[in-house]
C-alpha cells in the first residue's frame, strides 16, 4: 500500500471510531483491535497488546495506541493522522452537544439519553478488557488478578489503583516464579 493509501485508511478508520467513543479511548479498543490487527493487518495480536502496555505506560490518555499503530505503519505522518483523526471529530461533535446540552438539562429526553448511554459506555469499555485480555495469552492468572481486582474496587470504590497494580505485579511475579 502507498503512503497516501495507508494514511487514507488510517483516517478512514479511527475517524469513526472517535464517534464511537462512548466512555472514553478504552471503550472502543476493541474496535481498534479489530481494525488493526484483523482487518488491516497493520500490527499482529502481539505488537498490538506491547502496544497497548506501552501507551498504558506512559502518561497521557490510552487512546495513544492509536499514535503507536500510526507510528508503526507510516512514522511521523501516520502518528500526526491517527491521532488527529481520533481526536478531532469527537472533540467537535463533544463541544456542540455541550453547548446545546446545557441548554435542555432537566429534561426528561435529556435524563433518559444520559442514563441510556451509561449502559452503552460500561459495555463498550469490557469489549475493550475483554479483547486485551484474550490476546495477552497469560492463561488463567490475569482473569484471576482482574477478577480479584474488580471485587476490591466494588467494595472499596476510593481505592487508588496503583497499590493494585503494585499488589497485581507482585503476585503475578510469585506465581510465575513458582510455577518455573
Amino acid at each position: 500500500m502507498r503512503d497516501d493509501n495507508v494514511l487514507i485508511a488510517l483516517v478512514a478508520v479511527f475517524v469513526p471510531l472517535s464517534f464511537a467513543s462512548i466512555g472514553g479511548g478504552t471503550s472502543i479498543l476493541a474496535g481498534i483491535q479489530h481494525q488493526a490487527v484483523d482487518v488491516h493487518h497493520w500490527v499482529t495480536s502481539r505488537e498490538f497488546v506491547d502496544m497497548f502496555a506501552i501507551s498504558r505506560a506512559a502518561p497521557g490518555p490510552g487512546s495513544l495506541l492509536t499514535t503507536l499503530i500510526g507510528w508503526h505503519i507510516a512514522g511521523w505522518a501516520g502518528a500526526l493522522i491517527a491521532t488527529l483523526a481520533l481526536y478531532v471529530p469527537s472533540s467537535l461533535l463533544c463541544y456542540g452537544v455541550a453547548f446545546v446540552w446545557r441548554r435542555h438539562r432537566g429534561k426528561v429526553w435529556h435524563t433518559a439519553l444520559e442514563e441510556g448511554l451509561a449502559p452503552v459506555g460500561v459495555g463498550l469499555m469490557m469489549a475493550g478488557v475483554l479483547v486485551i485480555m484474550q490476546l495477552s495469552g497469560g492463561g488463567v492468572l490475569p482473569w484471576l488478578l482482574a477478577l480479584g481486582t474488580m471485587a476490591l474496587l466494588l467494595r472499596w470504590p476510593k481505592l487508588h489503583p496503583l497499590p493494585l497494580f503494585f499488589m497485581g505485579g507482585v503476585i503475578a511475579v510469585v506465581v510465575r516464579a513458582a510455577v518455573s
